[in-house]
């Protein structure tokens, strides 16, 4: 088998609350998201996750199996698969309230990825993080890490105790990626540069910070290069940064970058580079926030 990409996080059910009073459900679950645009990239993907033999569970395992992602896992770690209702304000934005529960069961990490990424709610929220946080630290020796913080302050608050366990898993991850939502969430005293630059510190190659409609920034030891979002007719924003950081992934296997041996060279990429990673990574967002639900495109899509 050719090396692939693992993500490992949560999986859920999105409970669309629509502007005009439509109800409907998703799957979806930042992790899950990604899992599904990474294999509609084209890209082969294990996933480690945990949902239940419920409707709700029935209906990611659908989702996953309909994308072609493989489970890495026994999901049936939790006792009812959680959800997230979200209500889509007039400009197309998401606020959340969510029923969650998360725990993982062990993972088979054979044959090694070349690419391990966790992400928001999996990678903080306990008992389940601990173990998030142990797999990928053993993985550091064979894959690349990524770490999307995707902070969820509805439920995992803000404060300190959220701010280590987020710094924690920066300080193993070689791409970090922060929306300034977050940044905001975890150092409101801070602008984005010196809040990303903070991140940095710990010890990954980058951060990379989306701004919405405002744009995309990386955020190297030494520059900041940055991109225009594409101008779309937004159906609603779930999913959109997930999307961004698949393609992120994407983008940097295309350009070989991805495996621990090539960890030091994340460092070495020009700017016209990065541009080009960050624009490929912008117009598959693009696509996901014109639609309703977490709907990432499949690579024709971004031709």
């Amino acid at each position: 088998m050719d090396r692939d990409v693992l993500v490992v996080g949560e999986s859920l059910v999105d409970i669309v609350n629509a502007a005009d009073g439509e109800v409907k459900e998703y799957a979806g679950g930042s992790a899950a998201n990604v899992a599904v645009a990474l294999a509609r990239l084209g890209r082969p993907v294990r996933f480690a996750t945990s949902f239940a033999e419920d409707d709700h569970g029935r209906l990611i395992a659908e989702h996953l199996d309909s994308a072609g992602v493989t489970l890495a896992t026994d999901p049936g770690a939790v006792a009812r698969t959680s959800t997230a209702e979200a209500t889509i304000g007039v400009d197309g934005a998401a606020d959340y309230e969510f029923d969650l529960e998360w725990r993982l069961n062990p993972v088979d990490v054979e044959p090694h990825p070349l690419a391990v990424h966790t992400c928001s709610l999996g990678a903080v929220l306990s008992p389940g993080a601990d173990d998030v946080f142990a797999l990928l630290e053993g993985l550091r020796e064979v894959a690349t890490v990524s770490y999307d913080v995707n902070a969820r302050p509805a439920i995992t608050g803000t404060g300190p105790d959220l701010i280590d366990r987020v710094e924690r898993m920066a300080g193993i991850a070689d791409l970090v990626k922060a929306s300034d939502e977050d940044l905001e969430a975890l150092y409101p005293q801070l602008d984005l540069v010196t809040a990303a630059r903070r991140l940095l510190s710990l010890g990954s190659a980058v951060v990379v910070v989306t701004r919405g409609g405002e744009g995309a920034m990386w955020v190297g030891p030494d520059h900041v290069v940055e991109v225009d979002s594409h101008v779309v007719e937004v159906a609603d924003t779930i999913g959109a940064g997930d999307t961004f950081g698949a393609a992120l992934v994407d983008a940097l296997w295309d350009a070989g970058r991805l495996g621990a041996d090539r960890r030091d060279s994340l460092r070495d990429l020009a700017p016209d580079e990065i541009e080009s990673i960050l624009a490929h990574a912008a117009r598959a967002a693009a696509v996901t926030v014109s639609r309703p639900g977490a709907d990432p495109p499949y690579r024709h899509e971004l031709a």
